[in-house]
């Protein structure tokens, strides 16, 4: 083919190139939206069709049936990830970014399973693809209470580090107790197996796999059990609080006290110079 042709060529596939890329990419279009929508069906259907595959009884009768549509649907996966890499102006970006990545991690697992195996089941990661949802349903703007929620986390990570820290002592401190009182005979049979009981009884799941025989040792698991309930909505507390805080922070006008309306306050103010309150 000559350079005339190969420019010829060019000057078709760039039109053809900004199309793909608004049906793909746009969502202001009705062709972008009943793409996104119809991609969202057929990840949707990927997904069930790996659950369905781990059902003995169903993978003994349609097995083969179900391999095959898996297939169908990862080439399906491929055309549309090449698609999206031709198509957007800056292809590295997109295959570097988070949905890029998942996209592509998404194809692995079917081609892997060629040469090894087990790994089918992994393509389970292209229910992440799901995230797209907010995108096709404009849900973009509820991520404001994200952001808030997580800045609240952020904003409490130390108290939550030290909570952390002290459950942690709490459950191994207590999970020693118990192998010295029950013993290997009543399945506390190490100190890392107490330990995991010492977390399931304080997080007030109790599994029942392993329980106390002894008098004392029920006494101590009933003492655990009281601190579960005790301590189970301190995280929440001090992740409400800085929400709350913050919250104030944003409604509080600057320079006004909320309790005597005194003006002239900082910003950085932690108390009101007239009343004394805390800010």
């Amino acid at each position: 083919m000559s350079i005339k042709e190969h420019l010829k060529v060019a000057v078709h596939f760039e039109p053809l190139k900004q199309k793909i890329y608004r049906i793909i990419f746009g969502i202001d279009t009705v062709a972008g939206r009943l793409f996104d929508l119809v991609l969202l069906c057929i990840i949707l259907l990927s997904v069930i069709l790996i659950m369905l595959e781990s059902v003995v009884e169903i993978s003994l009768h349609f097995g083969k049936e179900l391999r095959i549509a898996e297939w169908i649907l990862t080439i399906l996966f491929t055309i549309e990830y090449i698609a999206r890499i031709i198509s957007t102006p800056k292809p590295l970006k997109y295959i570097f970014s988070f949905m890029g990545i998942v996209d592509l991690l998404s194809l692995f697992p079917t081609y892997v399973g060629l040469f090894f195996d087990g790994t089918h089941s992994l393509a389970i990661i292209r229910s992440i693809r799901l995230i797209r949802v907010f995108r096709i349903l404009k849900l973009t703007h509820f991520m404001g209470g994200a952001n808030q929620l997580g800045n609240a986390l952020y904003d409490s990570r130390h108290k939550i580090i030290v909570f952390l820290g002290t459950i942690l002592c709490t459950v191994s401190i207590l999970g020693t107790l118990m192998y010295l009182i029950e013993g290997s005979e009543h399945g506390f049979t190490s100190i890392p197996r107490s330990i995991y009981w010492a977390i399931v009884t304080i997080t007030t799941v109790g599994y029942g796999d392993i329980a106390p025989e002894t008098w004392f040792g029920q006494l101590v698991a009933s003492m655990l059990m009281i601190i579960g309930y005790a301590i189970i909505a301190v995280p929440t507390g001090i992740v409400t609080s800085e929400m709350i805080k913050a919250n104030n922070d944003e409604i509080r006008p600057k320079g006004i006290c909320p309790e005597c309306n005194a003006d002239g306050l900082d910003r950085n103010d932690k108390y009101c110079h007239n009343c004394g309150t805390e800010l």
